[in-house]
């Protein structure tokens, strides 16, 4: 809550969950699968682009829930599964 809000309402706890983690999702898109720099010369080549950094995150998420770690720990998670450690 910022000083100059009036009528500021708490929200539930469940909707500060799931917004926490879709922004986690949105940074770790930006800063870790560097989506916002795309050098795509068409629409087609954009779409497979982002699909692909999507399908990438997806699958790391996979791997990481099936080998019993958290899903959120991408950068750390990825090394660990190239370097078969």
């Amino acid at each position: 809550m910022r000083k100059n809000q009036k009528n500021h309402q708490d929200q539930p706890y469940i909707i500060k969950k799931s917004r926490k983690k879709i922004e986690t999702l949105f940074s770790q898109l930006c800063n870790q699968f560097i989506i916002r720099r795309n050098y795509a010369r068409s629409f087609l080549g954009l779409k497979t682009r982002i699909r692909s950094k999507i399908t990438t995150l997806t699958i790391i998420q996979t791997i990481n829930k099936s080998a019993n770690r958290n899903i959120d720990n991408l950068k750390i998670n990825m090394t660990k599964c190239t370097t078969g450690i």
